[in-house]
């Protein structure tokens, strides 16, 4: 401990400034170093778990400890906020230091994987998860088809991460030189017809994934999988411990459920967002100028908008366009945006609360969640704009 901390600053102004400041940068360099000690304590915890193949996240632990060092601070005068805010922060660092370690480990060392479209973003995604895990993995792509009996024999596990219209038609074309015990997966956003393709095109076990997150995903902590449950689980069981390991969160739909709420959790929104993006230049709006003078809340909803419109127009086609059934959902959403317009024309306030009211009263208590959700990220964004 540093003897001097609580001794007054002496001489003038600037130089008892100077002092002090002298002080802080040694207080920091010091929590540094305690931060470096913490990081290695958590690498051996990392080992120790990845000997004993035990879980990297433990909600009981972490939320002890958030209690512990809020009630510590309240005591010393420290907002117990700021304080959770600061070690939620140090926690997920330290789970992602845990699972560079741990993620490394394999629930089923030395199996093969074949990963068809494994030259896509998303495969190539896949593939260095599966290699780093010491999987052996394959790839199969549109130039390899010649090759493909070849590179499907003796394969565990085979991952379809093609695009979703062609999904069918490559499980079809893939199945008859898998194994009878070989499991067959996709990755697709979409999941009724291609979970019934893989179980008319393959006799063996079948399961059907969508990872809710992109290729450009960094670490796979506490990341939501769907998972659809096809044919012989027992078979299949190992890669969803292998996907727990690498830190996902597994959520288990039927095909039916998953895509009529990806409907509107990725159709409707993309296309709502899409929507307001293509406003914004029918009118040339000036977007910089806009967030010189926005709310943080528009800077973040605009964020979105520019995140949509920098990544690759033909996946979101695909997800917008993908069944019937979400277009005619679409159309009912233009609709009732249309249903709007006689409000808008008679000006009518009184009708517009009472309509805000209905709402409000219908998300009920996920209000105050939203509000203490976008708050926490909202004060984020400030942070760092």
């Amino acid at each position: 401990m540093n003897d001097n901390k609580c001794t007054p600053a002496q001489g003038g102004p600037e130089e008892q400034v100077e002092q002090l400041r002298r002080r802080i940068d040694d207080i920091d360099s010091r929590l540094v170093a305690l931060l470096a000690e913490r990081r290695q304590v958590v690498e051996q915890v990392a080992r120790v778990k990845q000997e004993h193949d035990l879980p990297v996240f433990h909600p009981a632990r972490e939320e002890n400890l958030i209690s512990a060092r809020r009630a510590q601070g309240a005591r010393i005068g420290l907002d117990p906020d700021y304080l959770e805010d600061l070690f939620r922060t140090i926690m997920r660092h330290s789970r992602v230091g845990q699972l560079d370690t741990v993620s490394r480990s394999s629930s089923r060392p030395g199996a093969t994987v074949l990963i068809v479209g494994g030259r896509g973003s998303m495969g190539r995604f896949l593939s260095h998860w599966f290699i780093q895990s010491d999987y052996n993995v394959r790839i199969l792509d549109l130039e390899d088809w010649d090759r493909a009996a070849s590179l499907a024999e003796g394969v565990d596990l085979c991952i379809l991460a093609v695009p979703i219209d062609i999904t069918g038609d490559i499980a079809a074309r893939i199945a008859p030189h898998l194994g009878r015990d070989c499991v067959l997966a996709d990755v697709t956003s979409l999941k009724s017809e291609p979970m019934r393709a893989m179980l008319r095109s393959h006799p063996g076990p079948v399961v059907g994934l969508h990872p809710l997150y992109g290729p450009a995903t960094r670490s796979m902590d506490r990341q939501i999988v769907v998972v659809n449950p096809g044919r012989d689980r027992e078979k299949w069981q190992w890669l969803m411990d292998q996907l727990t390991i690498w830190g996902n969160v597994l959520v288990q739909t039927t095909p039916e459920e998953h895509d009529e709420i990806m409907g509107i959790v990725q159709a409707l929104r993309h296309f709502a967002t899409f929507s307001f993006g293509q406003f914004l230049h029918s009118r040339k709006v000036p977007v910089l100028r806009t967030l010189e003078l926005s709310s943080p809340i528009y800077r973040l909803e605009l964020v979105m908008v520019g995140r949509l419109f920098a990544q690759d127009p033909a996946l979101y086609a695909e997800i917008i366009f993908a069944t019937p059934g979400r277009v005619e959902l679409l159309k009912h959403y233009v609709k009732s945006l249309a249903q709007n317009m006689d409000l808008l024309e008679r000006a009518d306030k009184a009708e517009f609360i009472a309509r805000f009211r209905e709402v409000a009263e219908w998300f009920g208590p996920f209000g105050d969640q939203a509000m203490r959700e976008s708050t926490f990220v909202v004060e984020k964004l400030v942070q760092r704009f």
